[in-house]
């Protein structure tokens, strides 16, 4: 008579899923789609800066290009399917990975960024559409009506200017470097590190207005402010040599973009 075999524990099953050669390549077909959608923000914030072009310079504006184009549903799907698998890669990373506390918050961030655009990315492909700008107008909106709601958006906007200057640190001293460390080996070249250095630094300098966008939004009692990136990088359009520096911000969110696809292939997993 065979003896039972013992229930596996939460943590083994998870350990046998990340260890999967399929889940970790979907998590890197992630990578290859978030580089699409920053290439994509990065053209559209051009074509805003050059008057070529109007449309929302945010996640949803760039699914909504690739939804708009031949194949597109298909892509959207497959880019959903990859979202979803880095979400959950990133998850089980929080429960299983570095014992630091830190290294666990940032695991499980990421995973509720992945998650959230998969979601978002399949409602695009199966039909639905969606705008940054007003759902973080509406719900600037709704917090506004209130002091503890008031508190949580200054809160909000101080973590995105945080995570801001963390990305341009992280640009700065190529901190990104230790991420493109392939298992197994892997030149990174020059030219994958200079589009993540760029391409940090730009992203972290969005990330700093829009968050600087959330609080004035509190200040001047003005929900339209808190726009999303779309009203964060408008903004960078409006200062003085408003256009260059929007394409310039342009280019280093497109050559995030370029990094995010490098990381498919050199990312640590």
């Amino acid at each position: 008579m065979k003896t039972p075999r013992p229930p596996r524990s939460v943590g083994g099953a998870a350990r046998s899923a990340v260890d999967h050669p399929a889940l970790e390549w979907l998590a890197r077909a992630g990578f290859v789609m978030n580089g699409i959608l920053h290439l994509l923000v990065g053209w559209i914030a051009i074509r805003i800066a050059t008057g070529s072009g109007g449309e929302e310079a945010s996640h949803s504006g760039a699914l909504a290009e690739i939804a708009s184009a031949p194949g597109g549903q298909a892509l959207l799907w497959a880019g959903a399917v990859g979202f979803l698998a880095l979400g959950l890669w990133q998850v089980i990373e929080m429960i299983l990975g570095s014992e630091e506390a830190s290294d666990r918050a940032k695991a499980g961030a990421k995973a509720a960024v992945y998650l959230a655009l998969g979601v978002t990315t399949a409602r695009f492909a199966s039909g639905e559409s969606d705008s940054d700008s007003e759902s973080a107008s509406g719900t600037t909106a709704g917090l506004l009506g209130s002091g503890a709601g008031k508190v949580a958006l200054v809160v909000v906007g101080l973590v995105i200017i945080g995570v801001g200057v963390h990305h341009v640190y992280t640009g700065v001293t190529k901190k990104f470097v230790e991420e493109l460390e392939r298992t197994g080996g892997g030149t990174v070249g020059r030219a994958v590190v200079v589009s993540g250095q760029l391409g940090y630094i730009a992203k972290g300098a969005a990330l700093a207005i829009l968050g600087g966008l959330v609080i004035a939004a509190v200040a001047t009692a003005d929900p339209e402010k808190a726009g999303g990136l779309d009203a964060a990088l408008r903004t960078v359009g409006a200062q003085p040599f408003g256009q260059i520096l929007l394409i310039a911000t342009g280019v280093g969110i497109a050559l995030y973009g370029v990094y995010s696809i490098a990381r498919a292939r050199y990312s640590r997993m």
